[in-house]
């Protein structure tokens, strides 16, 4: 299987990575030449447009910031519907809209390909040791012919459904780190202020119901103070965007989310659109005259428990 990639960022780079150290065909395009570089060092090719890779591979993989970027990569005169042909499979990386990953599957099928949706879960760190969750939405036999090159860039592998099935249960799961994230500024500020070792309360709540994947991960980097989760405050409120549009549609009534919107949009005007997500707790810090910090916290997210090794393929059932 020939493969190409469109966006060398901070998820897509390490996707990317995973493909070509495990001895995949590879072609990219980015922006910036200067991403790829080290993987053309490794044998990697470069595509000087997405149509050229669109027309070289079989599988075409986007992993991009935005719903319009990735709109302009496939729709663009020399982008990747142009270099489509019957057989070829795109699969869309890009945490984006249920409805436009709609959109662009009819035109991506229109010209005999196959579409699916498949956006990642975990973190960077995961991304970059194929330990992270990737969920598929599409037909079975698309997930099956891509099924290859997703187990090696993640571990869990989840086929959610129909295209943009995927879409809806990423942002919903992005929504809820969110929520986590502002609820964790407020408890392990509370807990500092009420006189509690943070190195103890991080324990407590590890080992308690309190407990979630933004405990374990985002709190060590909060506590050390670097606060680098690669995640920016700008990407939190795109994210939330999509989701309080899918609640939209289906005529939700939301309480939380736009609390929590307005949360992070005080977050950015103080402290800007990229700076790392997790200093929406220095809200709380600065009101407090105080600082979460405490000793032996790593200043790059990691995993508590060992890596799995091998991946865990979960399909729907009928």
């Amino acid at each position: 299987m020939k493969i190409g990639f469109i966006g060398l960022g901070n998820v897509g780079g390490k996707l990317a990575g995973s493909l070509l150290r495990n001895g995949f065909d590879l072609t990219l395009r980015d922006l910036d030449r200067a991403a790829a570089q080290a993987f053309l060092d490794r044998g990697a090719h470069w595509a000087e447009t997405p149509k050229a890779l669109a027309q070289d591979a079989d599988l075409i993989i986007t992993c991009l910031p935005s719903p319009a970027i990735s709109a302009a990569v496939m729709e663009d005169a020399d982008g990747v519907l142009a270099g489509l042909a019957p057989g070829k499979l795109w699969l869309e990386m890009s945490t984006t809209d249920e409805a436009e990953v709609k959109r662009l599957g009819a035109l991506v099928e229109a010209k005999g390909a196959t579409a699916l949706d498949a956006p990642v879960s975990g973190g960077c760190h995961r991304a970059a040791t194929g330990n992270i969750a990737i969920f598929a939405g599409g037909t079975r036999e698309g997930f099956e012919t891509a099924l290859p090159a997703l187990t090696v860039m993640g571990r869990r592998i989840l086929h959610t459904g129909p295209l943009g099935s995927a879409s809806v249960l990423k942002v919903v799961t992005n929504y809820l780190a969110s929520v986590h994230l502002a609820a964790l500024g407020e408890a392990l500020t509370v807990s500092k202020q009420a006189g509690m070792d943070l190195a103890t309360a991080f324990e407590a709540i590890r080992v308690s119901s309190g407990n979630s994947f933004v405990h374990e991960t985002e709190s060590q980097v909060i506590l050390n103070g670097s606060y680098n989760i690669n995640f920016t405050m700008d990407l939190v409120l795109k994210d939330m965007g999509l989701f309080e549009a899918v609640a939209e549609r289906a005529n939700v009534p939301l309480e939380i989310s736009p609390l929590v919107s307005g949360i992070f949009k005080d977050g950015q005007e103080r402290f800007g659109a990229r700076a790392w997500s997790s200093m929406i707790v220095k809200r709380l810090e600065d009101a407090c005259g105080t600082t979460l910090r405490a000793p032996g916290f790593p200043a790059e997210m990691t995993d508590l428990e060992p890596e799995a090794r091998g991946a865990e393929v979960m399909v729907r059932r009928s």
